[in-house]
């Protein structure tokens, strides 16, 4: 082979070696269909949204099946509440701090006589005026031994939130024996105690009312379960008239 053929010969390979690099360097990228910038712009939203802490654990206990196919069916039965084992709790996230909240209901409380029907009497009631869903309560006809217990994992709050712990109640209007003050206490998983007393006399009559048991702030150090104690028998006084409808466990604004 002659020099000039070698030459050429290299002149091919090295044409052929630029020619793929040339059209990588030509080739443009696929242009983003209105489909495909949908989807991210769905997904972007995706990242944005923070979802409960610990929802699916506690869904797990839920009565009725909870759509889950979208962000928008999932949060549209969380902002309404789902009931939970049986209608004895309620599970909600609040709309404006995306925090967990809880309702225990007087079926998830141990109440001293509460099956005793000479000392209280449990009914139906709608759980709010706008509801369809009716739950029990429980109504003190007459005791002098008044004793309310509660227990509740705080786990499933949401961390590093303030939180408040409210018994709500209703008094009726022949309400008697609330003179004496009743005893309120909250009891933290770490054995922190908060204690008060209220005077339920004066209280408005007729009408669901929070009385304050009181507040803590979640934290990974304060693992456990709360305790909620509420009594009254030193006085040895009949008393009777108050409807009890749960605990709420909720973010304090």
């Amino acid at each position: 082979m002659g020099a000039s053929q070698s030459q050429d010969i290299d002149r091919s390979l090295q044409n052929n070696s630029i020619k793929p690099q040339n059209q990588e360097r030509n080739v443009q990228p696929m242009e983003k269909t209105a489909d495909s910038e949908l989807v991210d712009a769905k997904s972007r939203a995706m990242e944005k949204i923070q979802l409960p802490h610990n929802y699916e654990f506690i869904l797990k206990d839920a009565d009725s099946p909870v759509d889950i196919s979208s962000i928008d069916k999932l949060f549209s039965q969380l902002h309404a509440g789902v009931f939970l084992n049986q209608k004895r709790k309620k599970y909600w996230v609040d709309k404006k701090s995306n925090k967990n909240c809880f309702m225990l209901f007087a079926r998830n409380l141990s109440i001293t006589w509460a099956e005793d029907y000479r000392y209280w009497h449990w009914s139906h009631q709608k759980e709010t005026t706008t509801s369809d869903v009716f739950i029990d309560v429980a109504e003190l006809l007459q005791v002098c031994w008044l004793e309310v217990h509660g227990k509740f994992d705080v786990a499933n709050l949401s961390p590093g939130t303030f939180y408040e712990v409210v018994l709500i109640v209703m008094l009726r209007d022949q309400a008697f024996g609330w003179e004496i003050s009743v005893n309120f206490r909250l009891t933290l998983p770490n054995g922190q105690k908060v204690e008060r007393k209220v005077e339920l006399m004066t209280k408005p009559r007729g009408k669901w009312i929070e009385i304050p048991v009181g507040e803590f702030t979640t934290s990974s150090q304060n693992i456990g379960e709360l305790e909620i104690y509420i009594h009254e028998y030193d006085a040895g006084i009949r008393k009777g008239g108050l409807i009890v409808k749960g605990v709420a466990i909720q973010p304090k604004n």
